[in-house]
């Protein structure tokens, strides 16, 4: 059964104005839509969420066990309850660009949760007035390129799967922003039926090239998938993900450098068993565009308001099966530099002036 509370879809949903800033410049089609009246009365008695330490000390097989058996309990989610989308930070230290996620996330508590995975080494600690101050979850040492980079997404989301409130679930690094305030994006997130992930069969040697002989029949070549680590998913398929131990055993055994799993066990165990609960596109801006391992990083010197219109409105895609030029919500990656004009540019819209 469908786990997240039924919100009546709507055709697209209408990225509220910066009126304001000149990022203005390029608005949606007049035909996109915003929450119902009574949808937005949410907002207006949210479920305050108390800041408690979610370290704890089962074992990662206890973990995953405990997350998968939360479907049994949704019958505890009532209407009454505001589902609240969960925000998985997945860093190898520090938070650079905190201050841009603090004002994202101010005046907007009940409605999302923050889950940490930070390396277990670092000792670093948030300020108790931050909205990061004591989301650590347990973690593990995480090397690019290996399992273990997967084994922290599942780790993130088996740990928001405990709070039966959260409906939505976002993996982002600490070089992510957000494009748009948090009313519209949770807007966004909570009229969508899809979880939003992409999933592609590409024949070339950095995609099929991965596959090994070795994974079939359990998972075949025509099977083979790949997409962005970066996914957003709803409860169902967060579920799907982290109680699997049929086809992530075999990716996690066979797919190493130069195969990363984090690129390709999702893509392809949604491709393979549910393929009708994706919308199969990332709402996650990157640019892969001058090629090799990792994608462009931006810096001070990059950030102009034609960029931020560029990524917040210069695609098109399917949304609610409408055609909508507002097609990700987050972008990446973004050097610590940038901060002060991100700041500069997307304050207003991250101080609410969009809802």
């Amino acid at each position: 059964a469908f786990l997240y509370p039924v919100i009546t879809p709507i055709t697209t949903i209408l990225p509220s104005p910066l009126s304001s800033s000149r990022l203005l410049s390029v608005t949606a089609p007049p035909s996109l839509k915003s929450f119902s009246s009574s949808q937005n009365t949410m907002f207006n008695s949210p479920s305050i969420e108390l800041k408690t330490s979610l370290m704890h000390n089962m074992t990662y097989q206890e973990l995953f066990l405990k997350a998968s058996s939360m479907i049994s309990g949704t019958q505890d989610f009532t209407e009454q309850t505001v589902p609240k989308v969960a925000f998985m930070f997945l860093a190898r230290g520090p938070l650079p660009l905190a201050p841009l996620w603090e004002k994202f996330f101010k005046g907007h508590d009940g409605f999302y949760s923050i889950y940490l995975h930070q390396h277990p080494c670092f000792s670093e600690t948030m300020p108790e007035d931050s909205v990061f101050y004591g989301r650590n979850i347990p973690s593990e040492l995480v090397v690019w390129g290996a399992p273990s980079l997967m084994d922290a997404g599942k780790r993130l989301l088996a740990n928001a799967l405990m709070d039966l409130s959260n409906q939505r679930f976002v993996l982002l690094s600490e070089s992510c922003i957000p494009l748009f305030g948090f009313r519209t994006i949770y807007d966004y997130l909570m009229n969508s039926t899809m979880s939003f992930l992409d999933s592609n069969d590409d024949p070339g040697y950095n995609a099929r090239g991965r596959y090994c002989p070795k994974m079939w029949p359990i998972i075949n070549i025509t099977d083979w998938r790949k997409g962005s680590q970066w996914f957003e998913v709803h409860r169902e398929l967060a579920i799907h993900i982290v109680s699997d131990t049929k086809y992530y055993p075999i990716v996690q055994h066979y797919c190493t450098s130069p195969c990363f799993a984090e690129e390709h066990f999702i893509p392809t165990f949604v491709h393979m068993m549910y393929p009708q609960l994706s919308s199969n596109s990332s709402i996650t801006w990157v640019d892969w565009s001058r090629g090799g391992p990792h994608p462009r990083t931006f810096g001070p010197n990059d950030i102009t308001e034609a960029f931020l219109n560029h990524m917040r409105f210069g695609s098109t895609c399917v949304y609610v099966g409408n055609i909508s030029n507002m097609c990700f919500l987050f972008a990446r990656k973004f050097h610590p530099s940038a901060l002060k004009p991100l700041l500069l540019l997307l304050s207003p819209l991250l101080l609410g002036i969009d809802t």
